[in-house]
């Protein structure tokens, strides 16, 4: 028996408006039989780095052939292209704002091709909502079996954002970001055990991490190892160091929020760090 073809969905819209509800009415009509996943439509408002976090952290756990779209799209109505992207196992429809930076980042083979055939589209179109009118209905054909050949020409000017890295401001100091606060007031920064190894160890040199008013001297392996109101770091499982705290929020504890600046003091040299 043949598998349900799948979409999956990662947008800005929230729950509150009909935004959703539409776009999978629109998949419904064109594919009735599609299964629809939705990743996440919690991605702060026009944030294209947290939209970009979001899909690359989930893409590769689907099946292959699934249609990935994505829609964090502040540039909706302007000259900002439409694409669809094709890897070895995963199709994508997105707007080219760099929502699939990670994306390409971790494929190796990619094909990049911009979305102009028109036929696909639900007219008239909405100068304010492509994700109706263009994303949904060119996902639901591609899910149909519709070739990525039949929407476009490759490009491959296509945009890329420069994702903010952790850079090495001495030899023992490590400087990074907050790139989001989860649900539970997690902290996710941008370090990763292949910046600071020595954070990471099962014996690590003494080091502090800093961030907003705490600093923090203690890699934990779980979350429940850190007593109530302690602050700890953690290698989260989305790859990055993320500072926590057991049944508690540590953005509240510590007292700051996205894009702060942490830093990573170790005893003895750090990573050179990927950013300049």
């Amino acid at each position: 028996m043949a598998r349900r073809p799948i979409i999956t969905l990662t947008t800005d819209f929230g729950i509150n408006d009909h935004f959703v509800g539409t776009i999978k009415g629109v998949i419904l009509n064109i594919v009735p039989d599609a299964e629809i996943v939705d990743i996440s439509h919690a991605v702060q408002a026009f944030d294209i780095l947290e939209g970009a976090l979001t899909i690359a952290q989930a893409y590769s756990y689907f099946p292959s052939e699934t249609v990935h779209l994505v829609v964090v799209d502040p540039g909706v109505g302007t000259e900002r292209r439409a694409l669809v992207v094709k890897t070895e196992k995963h199709t994508f429809v997105a707007p080219d704002n760099g929502v699939l930076s990670l994306v390409y980042g971790r494929e190796e083979r990619l094909h990049v091709r911009k979305i102009d055939a028109e036929h696909y589209y639900l007219q008239p179109v909405s100068k304010t909502f492509h994700a109706r009118d263009i994303f949904a209905p060119v996902a639901a054909s591609l899910a149909k079996g519709v070739d990525t050949e039949k929407f476009g020409e490759i490009i491959t000017d296509f945009v890329r954002l420069n994702a903010p890295k952790p850079k090495a401001v001495d030899g023992t100091t490590l400087r990074g970001v907050v790139l989001k606060i989860d649900r539970f007031g997690n902290l996710i920064t941008n370090i990763t055990p292949q910046d600071a190894p020595m954070l990471f160890q099962l014996d690590p040199l003494p080091f502090k991490i800093t961030v907003g008013k705490r600093e923090i001297t203690d890699i934990k392996a779980t979350y429940s190892e850190g007593s109530p109101g302690e602050v700890f770091g953690i290698l989260g499982s989305m790859g990055y160091l993320e500072i926590a705290t057991n049944r508690g929020a540590a953005a509240q504890l510590v007292g700051t929020g996205k894009g702060s600046e942490v830093n990573v003091v170790l005893q003895g040299a750090v990573a050179a760090g990927n950013g300049k």
